[in-house]
């Protein structure tokens, strides 16, 4: 039987000032922003699609700048770029740029959409990822496939194995969201990082090979998993139309969706077949700031899952069902382990002669009591987000705006 499930791919792709200029006060803040006036990795990523058997997809580029101000630069680069290496690739290739966004934003005001706009931008990840979702929806794709721009498929059936269970029930249980995972440069799917001894209190990359090994690692294929990973995660329009990402994260957006989804009642499978190699750009970012982010999201979503009401059609999710990871990061001691690690952190920078780097490592203890901790309740803010996006994703799917903002989207890229 011939699955006629339509499925879009979406990559996101960053892009910052040119080198000499570097990161300004005010720009959106990326993992590895390629410099305008470099190549990055954008054309390998879509390069790497002709391995794929098939083909019967659209791809769609997002072109993301981290400021206003070089957009129309972005634009023009990224077009370059994808007008180039599409043209040895079997899907149809199309571009998502600010331009774009701007007419959509255009088109919902003049019928009548504009409490939509805000729900629609192109800054921020999770931003980004509700992007990766609301094009697939208004091209009228039953799958959103979500990949990075710095990985490259390796798997020539990727595509048939991301058709396969997605959309259908398995043992009473509707699959509606699927992970596959990363393989390193070395072809293993482990993190490997060099141990320290503040890594004792905070056990991230323990915790994470210990919760790979036991989804990616072991059998069955297809099992409910604890994590995700953002850059090879399918998600179904019964999914997709209805649990948003929650733009008030600002990293490990992959992860708070599936905690989004299981609050919504939606259960997210990991498939240990569902490869892509991951080669990322170094980090640029120190330790100190590093674990600053983890303790930025960790202390949020901790917050979203203590704030939790019984509301009806909702399901009550705790940290014990994301175990081990992130689960580890989400209990009671979640402050005992930040102070614990940030202190031994801040005596290896001293050790090293880098006072700055000690003070500001001591500083994250500070920030996860104050700043780090939500002036809102996350869940209230949520279940409101999430009530708005239902709504734009029901009024965009209207024959006559849908096809407004596909005709938008499918431009040619002259």
């Amino acid at each position: 039987m011939v699955d006629t499930m339509k499925l879009t791919m979406v990559i996101p792709s960053y892009w910052g000032r040119k080198s000499e200029e570097g990161w300004k006060e005010g720009d959106a803040v990326y993992d590895h922003p390629t410099p305008l006036d470099q190549e990055g990795t954008l054309a390998r990523a879509i390069e790497s699609l002709k391995i794929l058997k098939d083909s019967d997809f659209k791809l769609v580029i997002i072109a993301v700048a981290t400021s206003r101000d070089i957009e129309a630069a972005v634009e023009a680069k990224v077009r370059k770029i994808v007008k180039s290496a599409s043209q040895r690739i079997g899907p149809e290739v199309l571009l998502f740029a600010p331009s774009h966004l701007a007419k959509i934003h255009d088109l919902l005001k003049a019928k009548g959409g504009d409490v939509h706009t805000d729900l629609l931008q192109l800054r921020g990840y999770s931003n980004i990822r509700n992007l990766c979702m609301f094009i697939p929806h208004v091209l009228g794709s039953d799958l959103a496939v979500l990949i990075d721009d710095d990985e490259v498929f390796e798997d020539p059936d990727f595509i048939t194995k991301s058709r396969e269970f997605i959309g259908k029930d398995l043992g009473g249980k509707r699959v509606n969201a699927v992970a596959g995972y990363y393989l390193q440069p070395d072809g293993d799917y482990h993190v490997r990082k060099e141990h320290r001894p503040w890594m004792d209190h905070w056990d991230k990359y323990k915790r994470m090979n210990e919760a790979f090994d036991r989804i990616i690692g072991s059998g069955p294929r297809l099992k409910e998993t604890p994590f995700v990973f953002g850059g090879n995660m399918l998600i179904h329009r019964d999914l997709f139309t209805i649990v948003p990402f929650d733009p008030n994260v600002t990293r490990g957006e992959d992860i708070d969706f599936l905690i989004n989804a299981k609050i919504f009642g939606f259960r997210f499978f990991l498939d240990n077949k569902l490869s892509i190699k991951h080669l990322p750009p170094p980090k640029s970012h120190p330790v100190w700031k590093q674990l600053r982010e983890d303790i930025y999201r960790f202390v949020y979503e901790r917050a979203k899952i203590e704030n939790q009401k019984d509301l009806r059609g909702l399901t009550r999710v705790s940290p014990e069902e994301f175990d081990p990871y992130p689960g580890c990061f989400l209990k009671d001691d979640l402050l005992e382990k930040i102070e614990r690690a940030s202190k031994l952190l801040s005596e290896e920078y001293l050790k090293e002669g880098d006072h700055e780097g000690s003070r500001e490592a001591l500083k994250n203890i500070t920030l996860a009591k104050g700043d780090a901790m939500p002036r809102f309740d996350p869940f209230r803010i949520l279940c409101e987000f999430q009530k708005r996006w239902q709504d734009m994703m029901e009024f965009t799917a209207q024959d006559d705006i849908r096809l407004s903002i596909q005709a938008i989207i499918e431009e040619r890229m002259g």
